[in-house]
């Protein structure tokens, strides 16, 4: 890590302390858990940091935590704590708190760690995707800003998979056809609320069955609850078997054109299952083969196709 960016984040999260251990989240790098000892007591805190391409990101992030911070808003998240810009040529180093002034060469974020694990089980937990279910009503209800995120139609926004479809030649049939039904439909709305847009059970932090917050902000939007409900379901199908995705929308309730949302979180995968398999072999479910999830992804959309 960065030695100017980690003399911020300690400075920003308790100036004076002693840094007692830095480690990388992912791959061994950002998000940095940073573990400080002040005043006889350790605490701890998460550095995200980015390049200067990643500032559109970052500012997406920071919006939806400022925008869940309210504790009226009901949905479990950290809080943020600071964040942290280069500066623009020949301009002075934009940093939103007065500590430190040391440049950095992307973005950086300082969040709030929470305690709990992301960790996926074995077997379906019921309470688990019941509870996120619910949470997705939570999220509905708040009301971003007029232009204060993106739109959005689909989870991971950020990624083109059609893209990953066409370059890929051996992709299955049965994902072209779901690609072409579905872009003869009209998205439907409404498009007032607040969705995750990245809602799986590796961005759920618990303690025991206790949601204690979701994280990795950065696909936020608005959108319909179809956008995360989807997202949602089609990992329960691809952990545990596609009827676990029922206990998803048993915790919601009565949901709207979930046939359409389904089809389309199938479609937010990669052809292959590609990069999903290494997430989730991070996440402990090491059992999870390729061939696996593409099986149940493909019976996920199927079932999907046959309701739409």
């Amino acid at each position: 890590m960065d030695a100017a960016l980690l003399q911020w984040a300690v400075d920003t999260a308790a100036p004076g302390a002693e840094v007692v251990e830095v480690r990388g989240m992912r791959d061994g790098g950002s998000p940095w858990r940073v573990t400080y000892r002040a005043n006889g007591a350790t605490g701890s805190v998460v550095v995200r940091a980015g390049s200067p391409g990643d500032q559109e990101l970052f500012d997406i992030e920071a919006t939806a935590l400022r925008l869940v911070s309210d504790p009226s808003a009901g949905v479990p998240a950290p809080r943020l704590l600071a964040t942290r810009f280069p500066a623009p040529v020949d301009s002075a180093p934009v940093d939103s708190t007065p500590v430190g002034s040391a440049p950095v060469d992307g973005p950086a974020m300082l969040i709030e760690r929470l305690p709990g694990s992301s960790r996926i089980p074995d077997t379906a937990p019921v309470s688990r995707l019941r509870a996120l279910g619910a949470v997705v009503a939570d999220l509905q209800a708040v009301r971003p800003p007029d232009h204060a995120l993106p739109r959005r139609t689909r989870p991971i926004a950020g990624v083109d998979f059609a893209a990953l479809r066409r370059e890929q030649p051996s992709a299955r049939p049965l994902l072209a056809d779901a690609e072409k039904r579905i872009a003869a439909l009209p998205v439907p709305g409404p498009f007032t609320g607040l969705v995750h847009g990245d809602l799986w059970q590796g961005n759920a932090l618990w303690d025991g069955d206790r949601l204690t917050g979701l994280i990795d902000w950065d696909c936020a939007g608005v959108g319909p609850p179809g956008v995360d409900l989807g997202s949602l379901r089609c990992d329960a199908a691809i952990c545990f078997g596609v009827e676990a995705a029922g206990e998803v929308l048993q915790g919601y309730g009565d949901a709207d054109d979930v046939p359409y949302w389904d089809a389309v979180a199938a479609l937010s995968t990669p052809p292959d299952m590609g990069w999903f398999v290494g997430a989730l072999h991070g996440q402990g479910r090491t059992d999870l083969t390729r061939a696996v999830l593409v099986d149940r992804r493909d019976a996920f959309l199927e079932a999907a196709l046959a309701a739409l």
